[in-house]
Parts: C-alpha cells; sequence; structure tokens
C-alpha cells in the first residue's frame, strides 16, 4: 500500500550533550537551554521530546511548578514547536536507587507515584497527551532481591495511577532489557503491550519503540513495530542505531546497519504510521570526539537519512514485490532491496 503523507520530527533536549560518559568527563561546553531550544527549527524538526525536569526543576513548589511551565509552553508556542511526549524521570534520584515503582522501600515506591503524577500535571500544561514510562530501574540486581510478580503488579498498579489521574493522558510503555539493570521485568515490546491490555484502560495504553532496545533484546525493531501497529499501539518511536549487542549505543539512525534502518522506514510508511500525528521522534547521542560546533549534526543527519530511505521505500516497485512474494522468489526479492539500496 502506497504512502504520501508528511511525518513530523521530534527529539529531546539531552539529545545535545557535552559527550560525557561513564568513563570520561564532558569534552565540549553545555549549549544553553534556550540556544536548544532555538535549534529545532533550524535543524527540520518540529517537536520536543520532554522529561518533567527538561521542564522544571522537580524540587520547586508546585504552584512554581505550573507557572514555569505554562511560560516554556509560550516560549515553544512562540517557535512553531509542540511537545510530543513527556516521561517522569524516575533513574536519578536516591529514592530510585533500588527501583521507583518497584522498590522494596514503601516511602520510595510513594515517592515515584507522587512524581509520576505530578509529571501528568505538567503534561497538561504543555498540551501533551503522551506520558513516556521508561522504566529504567524496575528490574533487579539479582534474582532474590525482589519478587518479580509482585514488581510486575506494583508496575502495573502505578501505570492504572497515571491514567486514572487525568482521562486525556496517553501511557507508553518504553521496553528495554538491560542498562541500567541487569534485567528489566518488562523488557521487550511483547511485555509492555501484554501489560498494557491489564490496564483500566487498555484503549489509553500503549508503546514507544526505541531500535536499540529491540536490537539489545536480539529483536528486529522492524517487526517490534509491525507487531505494536497490528495491535494498534504504536504511539512513538524513538529511531537510533546500535552496533551489536553492548551498551545502548544511540547512534545516529542508519549509521550501523542501513537494511534494518530500511526495514523501519518501511514498516512504518507501508502501515500508515504518522497518519494520526505519530512522530518521528529521535533518541541519538553525537559521536564523544564530536566538536561544539557540530554538535547537532547527528540529529539532523538522521533526519536526512529516515527521508532519504523513505524516498527509496516509496520508489520500490510494489507490484514487483508481491509478484516475488508470490512466486516465493525471495533471492530476487533480496537482491532487489539490496540495489535499491544501492541507487542502481
Amino acid at each position: 500500500m502506497s504512502s504520501t503523507h508528511t511525518y513530523r520530527f521530534t527529539f529531546g533536549p539531552w539529545n545535545i550533550s557535552t559527550g560525557a560518559d561513564p568513563f570520561g568527563p564532558p569534552v565540549r561546553p553545555e549549549m544553553a537551554f534556550a540556544e536548544k531550544i532555538r535549534q529545532y527549527k533550524k535543524l527540520g524538526f518540529d517537536g520536543v521530546q520532554f522529561h518533567d525536569d527538561d521542564v522544571v526543576a522537580y524540587d520547586l513548589p508546585e504552584s512554581e511548578k505550573m507557572k514555569k511551565a505554562a511560560e516554556l509552553k509560550k516560549v515553544l508556542d512562540d517557535e512553531g514547536l509542540f511537545v510530543e511526549i513527556i516521561a517522569p524521570r524516575l533513574w536519578e534520584d536516591p529514592h530510585t536507587a533500588d527501583g521507583a515503582f518497584t522498590s522494596n522501600c514503601p516511602k520510595d515506591r510513594q515517592y515515584a507515584l507522587d512524581r509520576a503524577k505530578r509529571c501528568v500535571d505538567l503534561a497538561k500544561v504543555m498540551d501533551c497527551k503522551n506520558y513516556v514510562l521508561w522504566l529504567a530501574r524496575e528490574g533487579s540486581y539479582i534474582r532474590e532481591a525482589k519478587c518479580a510478580k509482585t514488581a510486575v503488579g506494583r508496575i502495573a498498579d502505578a501505570w492504572n495511577t497515571i491514567l486514572e489521574h487525568d482521562p486525556e493522558i496517553r501511557v507508553l510503555g518504553e521496553a528495554k532489557p538491560n542498562e541500567p539493570m541487569d534485567q528489566a521485568y518488562l523488557p521487550t515490546v511483547g511485555h509492555m503491550i501484554g501489560l498494557a491490555y491489564k490496564t483500566v484502560d487498555p484503549s489509553r495504553s500503549g508503546v514507544l519503540i526505541e531500535s536499540a532496545h529491540s536490537i539489545l533484546a536480539g529483536l528486529d525493531p522492524a517487526d517490534d513495530m509491525a507487531y505494536a501497529l497490528w495491535h494498534e499501539k504504536l504511539w512513538s518511536v524513538h529511531l537510533n542505531d546500535q552496533n551489536g549487542l553492548k551498551y545502548d549505543q544511540d547512534k545516529t539512525f542508519g549509521s550501523a546497519d542501513l537494511r534494518r534502518a530500511f526495514d523501519q522506514v518501511w514498516v512504518l510508511d507501508k502501515s500508515g504510521y504518522g497518519k494520526n500525528g505519530e512522530a518521528v521522534g529521535l533518541d541519538i547521542k553525537a559521536m564523544r570526539a564530536t566538536k561544539y560546533e557540530d554538535s547537532t549534526k547527528h540529529l539532523s543527519n538522521s533526519r536526512t537519512m529516515f527521508l532519504a530511505l523513505l524516498e527509496i521505500v516509496r520508489s520500490v516497485d510494489e507490484a514487483k514485490v508481491n509478484e516475488l512474494r508470490d512466486n516465493r522468489q525471495y533471492e530476487d526479492l533480496d537482491l532487489m532491496i539490496l540495489k535499491a539500496l544501492m541507487g542502481r
């Protein structure tokens, strides 16, 4: 099925970074937040992804938070930007050292629930309906540390708490199999969608799929996307790339495996992703050696790659593809796709 719709692109301000990592300090200056916001339209992007503390500092008084959030919303409106997703940062505070919703400490679990609900309030001010749960520390270092069955139930309870806090919010589970935890309780898209159907409102429960997270689980992102699309629960993506089963690399989209990136664009476009307002989100890091003046090129490069692959996807002869499928001529189909990627 051919498609001609256009796409909107988003990224989060954390994608423009100083290059610091667990093994080394910053290698370039921090770009001021206001300058990051000004970069969006210059780079051809339409919307912003936020964590709660990207919008306002978490320790501000509640009344001050909403005021500051409204001020930022006006800045975004003036720049012609929308807020695609918002997510509570539930992995850096000392209360979340042993997990947030799944912590063994009742006080820590309450902290996580309170922060999760305040993030919903921020989303409302930012006119954002997509609330992402990346369950960063909801897992275990050793199996015996927590009851996994109880933990899954606590995640479901938290998910329901968010849905019940605002009747318009949609919760998108973002699965990742490991890092920072040894093992996550909901490691794959299938796990997330399974839980979504058990919430108080499955119609407002879906997923965000990150390419690298699927790869880290030993799965193909395009197949994960297709699975979620069949369920009509793919409401956002974080496109990037990953060189094998290593740490989360967040490489420029298409830079490690061009065919795999092509397949993601193929399934998204052939399935009509984006026609209901879904955005093409990125979650990528500049290479550590990148200079300050080049510290946004990974973003524009990823957008360029998506659009270039989209052009190839839409140029492929669908009738020929179907003919080759019907005759099980997969070797010919394989060569046809390879030639298309080589521009031949």
